[in-house]
């Protein structure tokens, strides 16, 4: 039958749970946001270059079309808590968040000592210089009025991954889960909220690695999780928040009675049957979640998609639900007049995910949120490589924010011996006169109004067409 192979592979791969890390839904963690937040996820370079922030993002954007919210990034490779602290008012609060959002440890931990002498008195060292940097930052988050401060553990570094001429830092993330256990004690003196991903993602690395040593979310250097690392973090954030369950949408027909037996997230009218079809209007309150399958960003070797070989995410939030029942043979599944897969009846009966169908009109407009939410980033990221420069190199030489020809000339000092600096000369050659960075601003301002604008669900016409009895 047309299209039957492709249904076949996706539904087989959603089936999969045996491969799937066992997860349920567990008690709300972090609060969702709300109408009106301004999020700011604060971190190191798992942050700065990262997309999970950009992917829970992109979740709001589709499950809740109408939310005006704003998230941003405000991550800097290479940091620890001592140089976010410096980097607090200029480069975090000044956006005025009303959820700050903090992740710390990979930096601070450090990383060769631990295979040379005393790597324990390293560790408490690290640790203790981490702890006294971070009373400085809960002092600050404490003056904050009306910010909900959420902490997160560090991501692992990944020792038990087997990988070919990569030494692991013996019990660095041993010394990481020391600083996790601090921010947890701090957040709960303080009110605040935490989500611990060195817990659950270290979880997933187990499992995973009893049957495929190399297997890690924790990317190819231990350290940076690849795109489909970021679409698990993305997922174990959302499901902290309580959306484990909860349905893109869900209709349930009686095709024998022409009747509507439930309706979840989403309104149905103007049902209408036939000898050898039924049919009617369809508008959900959200869009699918679309999955990118291509794998970017600079050596990335796995995609958004390829997450769904780890987590649950289909199953548990991203389920678009058509049942129909009373209904006998193979139907071909058409919206808006467009083919889109054929199906028994039995299938009906039992359910089938319309966001495992990529070729659905509903997804297609999810797409498109996707790749507007993509190029966002790409436009983020160059502000961040920006804030490296100001707040690495130049605020310790007096010279954060100049953007002036003296700050050029420092750099133009310095750039040969060092390799970073180098990569970034072009970008802040550009970025440090005001007009290119307001028209950067002024792109990312007219693709979040377009993804506002694209986002919202338009009523579809369903039919279920009979082709064999």
């Amino acid at each position: 039958m047309r299209y039957s192979r492709t249904i076949f592979l996706k539904i087989g791969l959603y089936c999969l749970s045996g491969f799937l890390v066992n997860t349920t839904v567990q008690a709300q963690q972090i609060t969702p946001f709300k109408e009106a937040d301004r999020v700011v996820f604060l971190g190191n370079s798992i942050t700065d270059g990262g997309h999970y922030h950009s992917y829970i993002w992109l979740y709001y954007m589709t499950r809740f079309p109408e939310m005006n919210l704003k998230v941003l990034n405000a991550g800097i490779g290479g940091d620890r808590v001592i140089e976010m602290v410096k980097r607090l008012d200029a480069d975090v609060f000044a956006k005025q968040p009303t959820v700050l959002i903090s992740t710390f440890g990979m930096n601070d931990s450090g990383y060769f000592e631990y295979n040379q002498e005393e790597p324990e008195k390293f560790a408490d060292l690290k640790v203790q210089e981490s702890f006294n940097a971070y009373q400085e930052m809960e002092k600050r988050f404490l003056g904050l009025v009306n910010t909900r401060i959420v902490l997160l553990g560090s991501t692992p570094y990944d020792e038990h991954v087997v990988i070919k001429d990569n030494q692991p830092f013996k019990n660095k993330n041993n010394a990481m889960k020391r600083i996790v256990k601090f921010q947890q004690e701090s957040a709960k003196k303080n009110n605040w909220e935490f989500f611990d991903y060195n817990e659950s993602i270290s979880k997933i690395n187990s499992k995973f690695q009893e049957k495929d040593p190399s297997f890690t979310i924790s990317g190819a250097d231990r350290i940076h999780p690849d795109n489909n690392g970021h679409m698990v973090m993305a997922y174990e954030f959302l499901k902290a928040q309580g959306f484990a369950g909860k349905k893109v949408a869900a209709v349930h027909l009686d095709a024998k009675h022409t009747s509507v037996l439930s309706l979840e997230n989403c309104a149905v009218d103007n049902i209408q049957k036939t000898s050898k079809s039924i049919s009617f209007d369809y508008l959900a309150n959200a869009l699918p979640y679309p999955l990118d399958s291509t794998a970017r960003g600079w050596g990335a070797k796995y995609s958004q998609y390829d997450a769904l070989k780890v987590v649950p995410f289909m199953e548990e939030m991203n389920e678009e639900l058509l049942k129909v029942s009373g209904l006998k043979g193979s139907y071909q599944l058409k919206i808006d007049e467009e083919v889109i897969a054929e199906f028994s009846a039995t299938a009906l009966e039992k359910g089938i995910n319309l966001s495992l169908l990529t070729q659905t009109p509903q997804y297609q407009q999810a797409i498109k949120v996707m790749f507007l939410n993509e190029e966002r980033w790409e436009i983020e990221r160059r502000f961040r490589d920006l804030a490296w420069v100001q707040h690495y190199f130049f605020q310790p030489k007096g010279l954060l924010n100049a953007d002036n020809r003296k700050a050029i000339e420092v750099m133009d000092q310095h750039v040969a011996k060092d390799g970073w600096l180098r990569a970034k000369r072009d970008l802040y050659a550009k970025a440090m006169h005001p007009e290119i960075r307001q028209a950067w601003n002024a792109e990312i301002s007219m693709l979040e109004k377009l993804i506002y604008q694209l986002n919202k669900p338009i009523k579809r016409r369903v039919s279920l067409v009979q082709i064999s009895k």
